[in-house]
C-alpha cells in the first residue's frame, strides 16, 4: 500500500523492474528465460531491505533523541530556573501520551485512505499491521516493513506538539498544556500530515513539496504557538522585569542534540539508505551552518556583539528552514536557504515581536514557523536543477512557488483557526493559566511539588 511519497522524479516501477530483471540475468552462468528473470526480479524488487530498515530504525532513535534529552534540554535552559523542571515533564510526558495516540488512532487518520483531509480508522489499534506488512519507500519498489515506518512516523507526531508549549512557556497549566495537545493532534496535526505526505491528499495532489515537514512539523506548530501566546496572555511581570534564560550551557547542549537528531529527521525521511538519503544528510550540515554563521553576522552588525544565544537560534533556523527541501536542494541552494532564514528568523524575533508585543516565550513562531515559512517556499526554488536542485518532473519555479504558498496558506489557516478553538475549549474544560502567586512562585512547585535545583 502506498504510504508517504514525494514529488519528485525516478524511474517507473515497470523500468525499475525490468533493469532488476537485466541485472539478474547478465548475473546467472546460464541466460535465464523470460519467466525466471520475472520471477527473480519481482523477488528481489516485492523483499523488504535490510539496510532501509535499519536506517529507518535508526532514524527513529534519532528523532526520538532530538525530543528527549534535546527539545527538553533546549527549552528547559531557555526559561527561568524556577520553571526548568515543569519543560522537562511537559516535552517527556507529551512525547509519551502523543506515542500512545499514534497507535490508537493517529497513524490511521493520516495514513490510511478516507477523503482528501483526513484518513479513516481500518488501522486503529494497528489492526493489519503486523510483521510481515510492508511500506513502500520510493521508485525502485524496495520495501520496508511497516513498523518500521509506523514508528518513524510516530516520533514526527510526539515532537511536533512539545515544539508548541515554548510560546507559552512558564504560565500554563500542566493539566492544560497535555490536554490542548491531545485535541490538537487530532484535529490539526493527524489532518495536515495526511494532506501532505498521504497519495490521496489534497495538498500532496497539487504537487506541494515537503521533504521531512515544513509546513506539518514546523509551521503547524509555530501558527499554534502564536495563537497560544496571544489567547493565554503574557507572563506575569514580561516588559517589566527581566527573564533571561537560566542556562545557556544546557539550551546549547539542548540544541546541539537537536542538530544530531535532526540528522534522522531529515535524511530519514528518504525512507531510503541511498544518494538522496546523504543529499539530505549533506543540506542538514550545510544549511545549518548557513544559517548559524547568518544569524551571528547579523546580530554583531545590529547588536554590536554576537550571542551564543543567538548561534543557537541560527542553528534552529537553519535546520527547519532546510527541513521541507533537505531532499530537494542541492548543498549550495541549502546554504543559501539556510543563510536567508536566519536573517528573516532574526527579524521577527526581535523587531517584529517587539513591535506587536506578544509574549513568544522562546520563539516558537519567530523560529519555527517564519524559519517554515521560508522554507516551504523556498523549496520551490532550490528544487530547480539550475540551482543544482534533483528537480521534479514538470517543473516550473514560477507554478512550483505558488503550490508552496498555497500549502503554506492552508496550513496557516487550517491551524489557526482549529487551534484557536481547541484553546477555548481547554480553557473552559480545565482553565489555561494557574494564579498569578502560583506563577511567580513557578510551576515545578506549584504543578510538580518538586524543583529541578536545591540549593
Amino acid at each position: 500500500m502506498t504510504m508517504k511519497k514525494w514529488m519528485r522524479t525516478g524511474l517507473p516501477v515497470l523500468a525499475a523492474t525490468g533493469l532488476l530483471m537485466a541485472a539478474s540475468a547478465f548475473a546467472q552462468d546460464a541466460p535465464a528465460t523470460g519467466a525466471e528473470a520475472t520471477a527473480e526480479a519481482a523477488a528481489v524488487v516485492g523483499s523488504v531491505n535490510k539496510a532501509d530498515t535499519t536506517w529507518m530504525m535508526v532514524s527513529a532513535v534519532l528523532v526520538l533523541f532530538m525530543t528527549v534529552p534535546g527539545l527538553a534540554l533546549f527549552y528547559g535552559g531557555l526559561v527561568r530556573a524556577k520553571n526548568m523542571l515543569s519543560i522537562l515533564m511537559q516535552v517527556t510526558v507529551i512525547a509519551a501520551v502523543m506515542m500512545l495516540l499514534w497507535v490508537f488512532y493517529g497513524y490511521s487518520l493520516a495514513f490510511t485512505s478516507g477523503n482528501a483531509f483526513i484518513g479513516g480508522f481500518s488501522k486503529a489499534f494497528l489492526a493489519g499491521v503486523t510483521t510481515d506488512s510492508t511500506s513502500e519507500t520510493f521508485s525502485k519498489g524496495v520495501l520496508i516493513p511497516e513498523y518500521a515506518f509506523m514508528a518513524f512516523q510516530m516520533t514526527f507526531s510526539a515532537i511536533t506538539p512539545a515544539l508548541i508549549i515554548g510560546a507559552f512557556a512558564e504560565r500554563t497549566k500542566f493539566s492544560a498544556v497535555v490536554l490542548f495537545c491531545i485535541l490538537w493532534v487530532t484535529f490539526v496535526y493527524y489532518p495536515i500530515a495526511h494532506m501532505v505526505w498521504f497519495s490521496e491528499g489534497y495538498l500532496f495532489g497539487i504537487g506541494a513539496l515537503d521533504f521531512a515537514g515544513g509546513t506539518v512539523v514546523h509551521i503547524n506548530a509555530g501558527i499554534a504557538g502564536l495563537v497560544g501566546c496571544l489567547l493565554i496572555g503574557k507572563r506575569t511581570g514580561y516588559g517589566k522585569e527581566l527573564m533571561p534564560p537560566h542556562s545557556l550551557p544546557f539550551a546549547m547542549v539542548g540544541a546541539s542534540v537537536l542538530w544530531v537528531g535532526w540528522f534522522g529527521f531529515n535524511a530519514g525521511s528518504n525512507l531510503e539508505a541511498n544518494g538522496g538519503t546523504t543529499l539530505a544528510l549533506v543540506n542538514t550540515f550545510v544549511a545549518t551552518a548557513g544559517a548559524i554563521v547568518g544569524w551571528t553576522i547579523i546580530e554583531w552588525l545590529v547588536k554590536g556583539k554576537p550571542s551564543m544565544l543567538g548561534a543557537i537560534s541560527g542553528m534552529v533556523a537553519g535546520l527547519v528552514a532546510v527541513t521541507p527541501a533537505a531532499g530537494l536542494s542541492g548543498p549550495i541552494g541549502a546554504i543559501v536557504l539556510g543563510f536567508i532564514a536566519a536573517i528573516v528568523c532574526f527579524f521577527f524575533v526581535t523587531t517584529v515581536k517587539n513591535a506587536v508585543g506578544y509574549d513568544d516565550s522562546l520563539d516558537v513562531f519567530g523560529v519555527h514557523g517564519i524559519g517554515g515559512i521560508v522554507g516551504a517556499i523556498g523549496t520551490g526554488i532550490v528544487v530547480s536543477p539550475a540551482l543544482g536542485g534533483p528537480g521534479i518532473a514538470d517543473y516550473a519555479m514560477g507554478h512550483q512557488v505558488w503550490v508552496q504558498t498555497q500549502a503554506v496558506l492552508t496550513t496557516i489557516v487550517w491551524c489557526g483557526v482549529v487551534s484557536a478553538i481547541i484553546f477555548k475549549v481547554v480553557d473552559i474544560i480545565v482553565g489555561l493559566r494557574p494564579s498569578v502567586e502560583k506563577e511567580r512562585e513557578g510551576l515545578d512547585i506549584t504543578e510538580h511539588g518538586e524543583r529541578a535545583y536545591h540549593s
